[in-house]
């Protein structure tokens, strides 16, 4: 019998300018433990991605990523803590209950990657 186990999953994220989105995600609370090839690896605990020295316009403004987290006002007091919104000049949006029974908010990166921050609910 084959093992097919999958032991993690990774997207490449689009970096327009790739030293400002390595510090920004720096600032952020990821840690960035490794980079290689126009390829940087970050990852925050067990959640990670791969920061990548490649943009097309078109992708990074059509781009989301999503983070599961359990206090989602634990996070955004984090990210406006971080400084991120001032530095980068980065759009953040207030926390919503949206119909799909989850509380979120979105955080735009420099190259204008859409984050969505959210936490389930009941």
């Amino acid at each position: 019998m084959s093992n097919l186990r999958i032991t993690e999953i990774k997207a490449f994220v689009p970096a327009k300018d790739f030293e400002l989105s390595k510090q920004f995600y720096k600032d952020l609370g990821f840690t960035m433990a490794s980079e290689g090839g126009g390829v940087a690896y970050f990852h925050f605990g067990h959640v990670s991605f791969l920061l990548q020295d490649f943009c097309a316009a078109s992708l990074a403004e059509n781009f989301m990523m999503h983070i599961l987290v359990e206090d989602v006002g634990a996070w955004r007091n984090h990210v406006l803590a971080s400084g991120v919104v001032s530095k980068y000049g980065v759009r953040v949006t207030e926390i919503e209950s949206q119909p799909w029974r989850m509380r979120d908010f979105c955080l735009s990166d420099p190259s204008g990657v859409l984050w969505r921050i959210g936490q389930n609910t009941d």
